[in-house]
């Protein structure tokens, strides 16, 4: 049987980022902080107007009543991103029927642990306040990692949880200890062992790496709701993703896993790329299909 491979697309844009990008990706981080500064000061605020208070962008299901609230959580190594940036990503959301709301939160190296995770507690706290109905979950690369954080403490404090999430090649293990970020070092589209630690260094500060809120893949995952994750197989971060699976399996949690061929990080934004709407279909599938298993029978 022949190795299952990826799309041409996506060959193409892993062979390109791999060639262009990487090399220059502590050069590309500044850029985008520039680009982001444009984006926001081109980009009107959308706060959601049942908690204006709440950083964020509010963008209502798209051609029919939301089926439920999603709470998106951007990636960017905590070092880069704001929901405006990202508002492609809240509409492609909306299309797919959620009402989508995007907090921001604070970034390092200006602001460390935990002022990420704090500020995305609060803005879940707001809409469970504020927002009736179902909430579901979605977040890629430190965006999927900070989600599951954020789930821990949900729970640790006795909080109603998201009823499902999906995860994009998430970013759990601030320690960098995977085997996967040695084996994958020259493979991977976009990132090294040194950009991986780097990274984690501006974000934790003093705090341990291994502490199970900056690094969920250490944490306990019992009583966490469905989980739908995707990761690319030649990722540095693969065993980010396979690790947390198999321990939230061993917790006790449903969770739906495959990894992708040939696909870079984070490659569910990357429109033009196949994999990425046959990936946010299987996850928009999955989250709708756990809201509802919640409705009453008939």
């Amino acid at each position: 049987m022949s190795e299952r491979r990826g799309s041409f697309a996506a060959q193409g844009a892993t062979a390109f980022l791999r060639r262009f990008v990487k090399p220059r990706l502590f050069g590309t981080i500044a850029s985008l902080r520039r680009f982001q500064g444009l984006v926001e000061r081109l980009s009107p605020e959308r706060r959601a107007p049942f908690a204006p208070e709440i950083p964020g962008d509010w963008v209502p299901a798209i051609g029919a009543p939301g089926c439920a609230t999603l709470i998106y959580l951007f990636g960017g190594a905590f070092l880069v991103g704001s929901s405006r940036l990202f508002r492609f990503v809240a509409r492609d959301l909306a299309r797919a029927g959620f009402d989508v709301f995007t907090p921001d939160y604070r970034l390092a190296p200006d602001h460390i642990f935990p002022a990420a995770l704090d500020d995305v507690v609060e803005a879940y706290k707001a809409l469970l306040a504020a927002r009736p109905g179902p909430i579901v979950l979605a977040g890629d690369s430190a965006g999927g990692g900070l989600a599951v954080s954020l789930m821990i403490r949900l729970r640790d404090e006795g909080l109603p949880l998201p009823k499902a999430a999906a995860l994009f090649s998430p970013w759990t293990d601030l320690a960098v200890s995977g085997s996967s970020v040695r084996e994958n070092e020259d493979k991977d589209a976009l990132f090294n062992r040194r950009a991986i630690l780097s990274g984690a260094r501006s974000a934790l500060g003093r705090t341990s790496a291994k502490n199970p809120l900056a690094s969920p893949v250490y944490a306990d995952l019992t009583g966490l709701p469905p989980l739908i994750v995707h990761a690319g197989t030649d990722e540095t971060l693969r065993d980010d993703a396979a690790r947390l699976v198999a321990r939230a399996q061993a917790a006790g949690v449903q969770v739906e896993f495959e990894l992708w061929p040939d696909v870079p990080h984070a490659w569910q934004w990357m429109g033009f790329i196949p994999e990425a709407r046959q990936s946010r279909a299987k996850a928009v599938a999955f989250l709708k299909s756990r809201l509802a298993a919640l409705q009453p029978v008939r």
